[in-house]
């Protein structure tokens, strides 16, 4: 497992950390690349093809201590499961709010001194022609680079990849993000 940077924004809680990297230790999984050395940032994930890639990657966010930020619907905010999902670092997002998703996003961003936010670029874990730009707009928006981090399932590997900033040029942006993320099998190929 990688060294965690100095200013990732951080989750300190010792025996989560060993419990999550005996689990990442039994499941075969590696990781590849390292972590930038930042206090904002948005993450895109990919390839989101299943629920499983949430079940690869909690362990790694887990084991590192990292504080991410994901966001959910806020109507899956009931109790007793909105203090779960929000220990785990899901933000509930209004989607028909007039900010939309991408303004309440930066907003986070802005009102937080270390963030870093996770988002899948396809937005769904279903097969779709076209990527949303809503991950490009929000690092646009909030001024953040952005992580590019791939599950490949064949090899059981998660790779911290290239960070980028956006040119303001989405359409040549998001074609840059797709050949990249174009290399790595998800858990459902047929859905990417």
């Amino acid at each position: 497992m990688n060294e965690r940077p100095e200013h990732m924004p951080t989750r300190n809680n010792s025996v989560i950390t060993y419990i999550a990297m005996f689990f990442w230790w039994l499941s075969g999984w590696r990781t590849v690349g390292s972590l930038p050395n930042e206090k904002k940032m948005l993450v895109a994930a990919a390839p989101h093809t299943s629920n499983w890639d949430f079940i690869v990657g909690l362990p790694i966010i887990l084991t590192l201590g990292i504080k991410g930020s994901i966001m959910m619907k806020k109507e899956a905010f009931i109790w007793p499961l909105s203090y779960l999902w929000r220990w785990i670092g899901f933000i509930p997002i209004d989607r028909h709010s007039p900010k939309g998703a991408v303004g309440t996003a930066v907003e986070y961003f802005e009102n937080n001194e270390a963030m870093w936010f996770v988002m899948s670029p396809e937005g769904t874990r279903s097969k779709i022609k076209h990527w949303r730009s809503g991950f490009l707009n929000i690092a646009h928006q909030a001024n953040v680079p952005i992580l590019l981090v791939s599950w490949d399932f064949p090899t059981k590997t998660v790779k911290f990849g290239r960070v980028m900033r956006t040119s303001g040029d989405y359409e040549k942006d998001m074609l840059e993000v797709r050949e990249y993320f174009s290399q790595f099998t998800g858990k459902r190929p047929e859905n990417h």
